[in-house]
C-alpha cells in the first residue's frame, strides 16, 4: 500500500488556475534570496489597471510590478524596480506539478495567462548597463594550458630474440575527430542579455541579415527571429534587401547612448 501511495497523482487542485511568469535573472535571484531566508518582507506588488470604457476587452488589462526591495549581489544597483508585464493567452496547454520528498506527486494547477517580465523605459539604460556587465563576465573564459610532451616521454620496450628497441610515441594513436560547429546544439542566452548584444551589433552597423547574426550571437534563427521583430524592421525590397535594421525609436535610443 506505501508504494501505491507513492505513485498516485493527486489532482484535487488540477483545474485552479496558475499564472506563469518570465523573470529576469536579476529578479529571480531577489525572490529565490527572499525565499531562501524565509523573509516575510514583500519582495513585489503586480499591479492590474483596467480600460473603464472597455472593461470586458482583455486586451485593455495592463500590468505592472514593482520591486520592494533593493535585491543582493553586484546587480542591485542597476536592477530596474518597475517593469511591464506582457500577458499572453495563446500558448500550448500547461500544467504544473510538485513532488515531495516523500515521494508524493500533486498537480498544482493549469497555466491560463504568461507574462514576459521587461523593464519600463525609464529604467533601460540601468538595465542595459547590467546586462552589459554579465555579458562582459561571461565572454571572460578561464583557461588552462597544460603541456605534455609525449615524444620525450616515449616507450621504449625490446623485441623478443633481437638486440634493440623500437619506440611507441603518442604520433601512432588515432586522433579524435573533432566536432563541427553546425552539429552543436545553440543555447538560448537570457532575453534581455541577447537584446543588449544585438543593440552593440546594431552600433557597430546598422543591417544585418539574419545568417550574419546567427553567426555572430551563435543563438538558434527562431529565437533571434522573436527578438528582431520586436526590435527591427526587416527590408523586402530596396538596397539594403534582406536585412534587419533597427526600429526608428529604438535607432534614436542607440545614437543617443553612443559607444562608451
Amino acid at each position: 500500500m506505501e508504494d501505491e501511495d507513492k505513485t498516485t497523482l493527486n489532482t484535487t487542485k488540477s483545474d485552479r488556475p496558475v499564472w506563469l511568469m518570465k523573470c529576469p535573472p536579476a529578479v529571480t535571484k531577489s525572490i529565490q534570496s527572499a525565499y531562501a531566508a524565509a523573509d516575510s518582507t514583500p519582495v513585489s506588488k503586480v499591479c492590474m489597471s483596467i480600460d473603464p470604457l472597455r472593461p470586458e476587452d482583455p486586451s485593455s488589462r495592463k500590468f505592472t510590478m514593482e520591486m520592494a526591495g533593493s535585491g543582493s549581489g553586484s546587480d542591485s544597483v542597476h536592477i530596474p524596480k518597475s517593469y511591464s508585464m506582457n500577458m499572453y493567452t495563446d500558448f500550448v496547454p500547461l500544467c504544473v506539478f510538485s513532488d515531495t520528498n516523500q515521494g508524493k506527486v500533486a498537480a498544482e494547477g493549469k497555466i491560463d495567462h504568461k507574462f514576459d517580465m521587461k523593464p519600463h523605459h525609464a529604467n533601460i539604460d540601468d538595465y542595459r548597463k547590467m546586462c552589459r556587465e554579465r555579458t562582459n563576465k561571461s565572454m571572460v573564459k578561464n583557461r588552462q594550458i597544460q603541456i605534455i610532451d609525449n615524444d620525450r616521454g616515449a616507450l621504449m620496450r625490446p623485441m623478443p630474440g633481437m638486440m634493440g628497441f623500437i619506440t611507441s610515441t603518442s604520433k601512432d594513436k588515432k586522433k579524435p575527430v573533432p566536432v563541427k560547429g553546425s552539429d552543436m546544439k545553440r543555447t538560448r542566452r537570457d532575453r534581455g542579455e541577447l537584446e543588449d548584444i544585438m543593440f552593440k551589433l546594431f552600433e557597430r552597423q546598422p543591417n544585418w541579415a539574419l545568417k550574419q547574426l546567427v553567426q555572430e550571437t551563435d543563438q538558434p534563427a527562431q529565437f533571434l527571429k522573436e527578438i528582431l521583430n520586436e526590435l527591427c524592421v526587416y527590408n523586402k525590397r530596396g538596397t539594403n534587401q534582406g536585412t534587419y535594421e533597427l526600429k526608428p525609436e529604438y535607432k534614436k535610443s542607440v545614437e543617443d547612448t553612443g559607444p562608451e
